[in-house]
């Protein structure tokens, strides 16, 4: 099946993402950082607010759990933009090329609402996109077939029409299981190649 639309994921393959940017700013002792990284402020803890969790409730219990580290928690409810640090090199080069060439483009990302108020305001790569799902709304995250089932229905396209682009393998096999074209995110060059391949490029 030809390829009818590109559709991308955000962090670590539009965005660069790294929690632990935001906390060396708020802790300096290596010890409570540490503990910080490793156990408090966790991918697989923020990952809640991805799929739904409101802030207000995840920060507070996690302060109780965890008091001393109070500020921190803090600092990531209300500075999240702060662990992204900036594009991934390359990528949002091959979003402009794509859409020059009239591609559309979608995207599906793992994002807690919240941030991603906070965040799609800074991003204008976004606004060549048609539509984006963003799991804290919909209360659904990768690798959920059920996502990918939701965004061949909002995007209007079939699953094997559309090309998906991820840096997770899990999420890239769920979606593939789901019928769409893959491409496992290594690296823009890469990436390129691929959709030279394809004839997206």
């Amino acid at each position: 099946m030809a390829i009818q639309a590109v559709v991308f994921d955000v962090g670590k393959v539009l965005y660069q993402w790294d929690l632990s940017l935001l906390m060396r700013k708020v802790e300096s002792d290596p010890e409570r950082l540490r503990e910080l990284v490793e156990e408090v402020v966790t991918v697989d803890w923020h990952s809640q607010h991805d799929a739904g969790v409101p802030l207000a409730e995840m920060v507070p219990a996690r302060i109780a759990e965890y008091p001393h580290h109070a500020e921190a928690l803090r600092a990531y409810a209300t500075r999240f933009n702060e662990t992204i640090p900036g594009p991934v090199p390359g990528s949002h080069d091959l979003v402009s090329r794509l859409d020059a060439r009239g591609v559309p483009i979608f995207g599906i990302t793992n994002f807690g609402a919240e941030f991603w108020a906070e965040f799609r305001p800074t991003a204008p790569v976004f606004d060549v996109f048609r539509d984006i799902v963003v799991s804290g709304e919909e209360k659904l995250a990768k690798p959920d077939p059920a996502i990918f089932k939701l965004a061949e229905r909002r995007f209007g396209h079939p699953a094997n029409a559309m090309l998906f682009i991820d840096d997770s393998l899990a999420n890239v096999e769920s979606a593939k299981a789901c019928g769409w074209q893959v491409h496992h995110f290594a690296d823009a060059q890469t990436l390129e190649a691929d959709l030279g391949t394809r004839g997206l490029l």
